[in-house]
């Protein structure tokens, strides 16, 4: 289906554009959200009518993303969630937790689909997360998954998560049997005196 688009749509086009794209992606996402017109000769001499406004409407749009963006630079929010001791998550971190997270510590208010997430985070850590608040403004922050605000802090201080590896629990075991064996040494040599 040949669509005009009414935005910038990433990996699509710009303003103004006429492009070719499947027709279900334009019937339940183009053309509900307002995102694109159907490119017929009625909505072409509608577009050329109302560009003007159109361009205005979304410079406007567009500074007022980028006045809202200033104050996510550098920002940090924290989520506490509950997690195994590998660091699995029992649940995941979707782009609605991320969003009420970021409006409630910045007073931005931030839309579950101004967040850019190919797929739920499901481990503790620190993670890049890109924040669009408008096609042309993109602003990263840093999302710190910790089981506590005290586990949070230390992974914000050293960089990386708080978890145990297979390694560590193997180190663990083997010290537990030396302790383990030493200490049943002690008792049968005791008991033998």
């Amino acid at each position: 289906m040949q669509v005009i688009l009414l935005e910038k749509i990433e990996r699509l086009g710009t303003l103004g554009e006429e492009v070719k794209v499947r027709d279900g992606f334009a019937r339940n996402y183009l053309l509900p959200q307002r995102k694109a017109l159907r490119a017929t000769e009625a909505n072409r001499a509608y577009f050329q009518r109302e560009k003007a406004a159109l361009e205005a409407a979304n410079a406007k749009k567009r500074e007022a993303a980028e006045k809202e963006s200033k104050k996510l630079n550098d920002v940090s929010v924290v989520i506490i969630r509950q997690a195994s001791e590998a660091g699995h998550l029992y649940g995941s971190v979707s782009t609605r937790d991320i969003a009420d997270a970021v409006a409630a510590s910045t007073k931005v208010s931030v839309d579950r689909n101004h967040v850019v997430l190919n797929s739920p985070l499901k481990v503790l850590g620190l993670f890049p997360v890109t924040i669009a608040l408008h096609p042309e403004v993109k602003v990263s922050v840093t999302v710190n998954i910790a089981r506590t605000e005290e586990e949070a802090a230390i992974q914000k201080k050293t960089g990386k998560a708080l978890v145990k590896s297979d390694g560590e629990d193997k180190a663990e075991k083997a010290e537990a049997k030396a302790d383990e064996a030493v200490a049943d040494a002690s008792t049968e040599e005791s008991a033998a005196a």
